[in-house]
Formats: structure tokens, C-alpha cells, sequence
């Protein structure tokens, strides 16, 4: 179980501070490059959606009937599975649009800002960006540590799912702080901090439930994990791709990486 603990909590690190990667990437380029990050942004829905329908939804009606029998147990597993998308969707709601980290940002718009004397502005931005994101990372930490705990061949590509949909969160961070303070290292601080949300969430979410963790509580957990999966997805990446601009390579990164998650899960059988 210790073993286990420590993989769980390693992957959640691992996707959490993915934050830092969009903030070194802010540092050394002049503009958004906005077709790799509308492919990485469709890639990572894939994945999500594929394993959230085909694996994790499945897994958490298996844990739940075994407990509670056929009937009982699909309705608890389809009422875990939208509670999840209710709770992602309640935190959602309570961050300001302007302070959303899902609405699209690209650096050189911020640049632009920055030349009209917005620095006040721009630095609460990046503040209270880094707030949301932490918001955000918390359900998204427990999904990770949850899939580490039970199946380690499922959380390794949701683990890489989440942390490609934070790179693009950690330049909605860095670039206002920095071009507002002209602090590279405060950016890049602030940005790593707002990942550390995510690990914190696992853990806080295992002591939470360790004491009574059982089929039941692991059904009821992959239930929501898989909710607030596809709601990320649709709601958040998806959106986000296509507002880059490039609704085509948003399609072809969803498509391959349904195709990659499905190949992968094969390979384990």
C-alpha cells in the first residue's frame, strides 16, 4: 500500500507542476505557438474521454456492483459520475471569467497590455489566475491520486493528460506577473506554487479517505474522477484548442489521442 502511496502521489506531482513547463515556455518564445498547443490540448481530451468512458466509468460500476448488486450499484456509479462534473462545474463557476485560467491567453496579447501601462492590472491577473488554477488542480489531483492508488497502467496517461492541460495554465500565470514586475523568478515561482495545488489535493484527498478506503470508495471516487474528466475535456480543453485557432489539429490531436490511450490500454491486457 505504502508503494502504491508513493507512485499515486508522484504522478499527481509529476502532472501538477506541468505548470512550470508553460512558464519556462513563456520565457524563451516571442509568440503563442498556437497550432502545438491547440494539438496538445485535443491530444489530452482524448485521452480523457477515451479512458474516462471506456475504463474508468467501467471500473467504478464493477466496484459498485459488487457491493450494492447490479441495480443499485450502476445508479450509484452514474450518480458518482455526475456529481463529479457538478463539483468541477460549482468550482468553475465561482472564478471570475477574467480571472478564469481555461480563457484563452496568448503571450504577445499580454505583451500588448503591458505597453498600454496595465501593470497594476496585470499583476492582479496573474495573482488571482494562480488562485483559480489552484481551485481547479484540487479535484484534478485527487482524479490523478485516485487512478495512481487503483490502477497504475490508467494513471500514468491521465497523469500526462493533466499535465499537458497545465502547460497552458502556467503562461496564463507567468507572462502577466512577469511583465508586470519584470521578475522572471516571482513568475516562475508563482506559477510552480499554483501546480503544488494539485499534489496537495491527492494527499488531502487520501487522508481524507484512507481510514474507510474500500470497493465502495473507490467506485464512488472513479465515478466522479471520470466526470470531472470529461468535463475538463468538453467545457475547457476542447473550447480552448479551437479558440487557438486551429480547429482541425484540435480534432486530429482528440483523435490520436484516443488512439494512443486505446493502443496503450491494449498493450495491457
Amino acid at each position: 500500500m505504502e508503494g502504491n502511496v508513493l507512485f499515486a502521489f508522484g504522478l499527481t506531482l509529476f502532472a501538477g507542476l506541468a505548470t512550470g513547463i508553460g512558464s519556462a515556455m513563456a520565457f524563451f518564445t516571442k509568440t503563442t505557438n498556437t497550432r502545438f498547443l491547440s494539438t496538445a490540448l485535443g491530444f489530452s481530451a482524448g485521452v480523457m474521454i477515451y479512458v474516462s468512458f471506456t475504463e474508468i466509468l467501467g471500473k467504478s460500476l464493477d466496484f459498485l456492483r459488487e457491493s450494492y448488486g447490479m441495480t443499485a450499484g450502476s445508479w450509484y456509479a452514474v450518480l458518482s459520475f455526475f456529481g463529479g462534473i457538478m463539483v468541477i462545474a460549482i468550482i468553475d463557476s465561482l472564478v471570475p471569467t477574467f480571472e478564469n485560467p481555461h480563457e484563452i491567453r496568448r503571450v504577445e496579447d499580454i505583451r500588448i497590455q503591458d505597453q498600454d501601462g496595465q501593470k497594476k492590472s496585470l499583476l492582479r491577473m496573474g495573482t488571482f489566475m494562480a488562485i483559480a488554477i489552484s481551485m481547479h488542480n484540487f479535484p484534478e489531483g485527487l482524479a490523478t491520486f485516485a487512478a495512481g492508488m487503483a490502477d497504475p497502467t490508467l494513471a500514468i496517461p491521465i497523469a500526462v493528460a493533466i499535465a499537458i492541460h497545465n502547460i497552458p495554465e502556467g503562461i496564463a500565470v507567468s507572462v502577466p506577473v512577469y511583465y508586470a514586475t519584470g521578475n522572471k523568478k516571482k513568475a516562475f515561482l508563482l506559477s510552480f506554487a499554483s501546480g503544488l495545488a494539485e499534489p496537495i489535493g491527492g494527499l488531502l484527498g487520501w487522508l481524507f479517505f484512507a481510514s474507510v478506503f474500500n470497493e465502495s470508495i473507490l467506485g464512488v471516487l472513479f465515478g466522479g474522477v471520470a466526470g470531472i474528466m470529461v468535463f475538463i475535456s468538453v467545457d475547457e480543453l476542447l473550447p480552448t484548442a479551437r479558440e487557438y485557432g486551429h480547429h482541425h489539429h484540435a480534432i486530429y490531436g482528440l483523435v490520436a489521442g484516443m488512439a494512443v490511450m486505446a493502443v496503450s490500454l491494449l498493450l495491457f491486457m
